[in-house]
């Protein structure tokens, strides 16, 4: 199905300035590099500047210092790349489901689904579990005994709800996620490790987004939680007890230790490793791959390790790591000595 919109129509719903013909058609999005004469663009990047002369988009989304450089067709506004968010929903084709029950699905007799639900093939939801208005879940789902999916939720096929997961409003759950899992809780005897029951759930407020594959294991006591307008991308693990304030967002492949906790609007690149049992407080941001290893009191940007160079100049910095150890004793003793052959500054008095 092709979704058609005019230009001034797009400018209307962004409140953008609009330069060019109004009735011109515009049947979906694309890059500055693969547009067509029908497809609206954006510039949101300075490193793509190089390709908006010699683009072919029937117009694009520009700021407006860059639209005194270009001459074709444009929608301005304040900030293109929120703009182009904007409007990515009117040409999403992700399918719409119908509401009902699919045969082959198996729902509890106690579970209450609200009418305008749309449960997929062999999903299974289990006893006491309440699935809300509006609700979507893709097939081969499982809701856990007791769970909660809030009004809006969607949940692609195979994700998987264990007992007493509670999930806000307008949620969204991508394939492969598995939320309440036991946590990694152990104590050993004698050598023996003796298994600790995961007996607390996890709890996600309203307009959450969870990655592909993505665990976020149940708390040991009490809940696991996951803030209002939390965004986690694919391959995150969040152990047992973690907390993760309003507004922050996790790049693919974060791994959060047992019992952490990270406050509000803070960002977390790609790769990055946090112990168990820190606080992070609100507005930090830490680059892709640093480890964390002990709490973050401070707003700011956060880094470790060594960033990327030639195999044979990091094998020659790595060595010298190694040797810094080394070269500190080494230092302070050279310190001493020679505090032990300076001689002290005179002192003097006027007679």
């Amino acid at each position: 199905m092709t979704v058609e919109f005019t230009l001034g129509q797009l400018a209307e719903r962004l409140g953008a300035v609009l330069r060019g013909a109004a009735d011109k058609p515009i049947r979906g999005l694309a890059t500055l590099q693969d547009a067509g004469p029908d497809q609206l663009s954006f510039l949101a990047n300075a490193q793509y500047r190089k390709f908006l002369a010699d683009s072919h988009a029937a117009a694009v989304l520009l700021s407006e210092a860059d639209a005194k450089d270009h001459g074709g067709d444009a929608l301005i506004v304040a900030n293109p790349y929120l703009a182009y968010a904007e409007l990515s929903h009117l040409f999403d084709r992700k399918p719409v489901a119908a509401p009902g029950i699919h045969p082959t699905a198996v729902v509890a007799e106690d579970a209450f689904v609200d009418p305008s639900a749309s449960i997929g093939a062999y999903v299974v939801i289990e006893s006491g579990a309440q699935i809300a208005a509006g609700v979507t879940i893709g097939a081969q789902s499982v809701v856990g005994a007791r769970s909660v999916i809030g009004e809006g939720g969607w949940l692609a096929p195979r994700v998987t709800l264990y007992h007493d997961v509670a999930i806000g409003k307008r949620v969204v759950i991508q394939s492969g996620a598995v939320l309440g899992g036991e946590g990694f809780g152990f104590a050993n005897h004698k050598g023996v490790w003796q298994k600790i029951a995961q007996i607390g759930g996890v709890t996600l407020g309203d307009d959450v987004e969870i990655g592909a594959n993505t665990t976020i294991d149940r708390g040991a006591l009490a809940d696991t939680r996951i803030g209002n307008g939390v965004k986690l991308d694919n391959q995150i693990m969040i152990a047992h007890n973690v907390q993760v304030g309003d507004n922050t967002a996790m790049a693919g492949c974060v791994g959060i230790s047992g019992s952490t906790h990270i406050g509000r609007n803070c960002m977390i690149a790609g790769g990055v490793g946090m112990v168990g049992h820190i606080e992070v407080c609100d507005n930090v941001f830490v680059t892709g791959m640093t480890m964390v290893t002990r709490s973050i009191t401070e707003p700011g940007a956060y880094s470790s390790g060594t960033a990327m160079q030639p195999a044979a100049e990091w094998k020659k910095s790595a060595a010298r790591i190694r040797q810094l150890d080394e070269m500190a004793r080494r230092v302070r003793e050279l310190e001493k000595r020679l505090a032990a052959v300076t001689p002290s500054p005179d002192v003097s008095s006027d007679a």
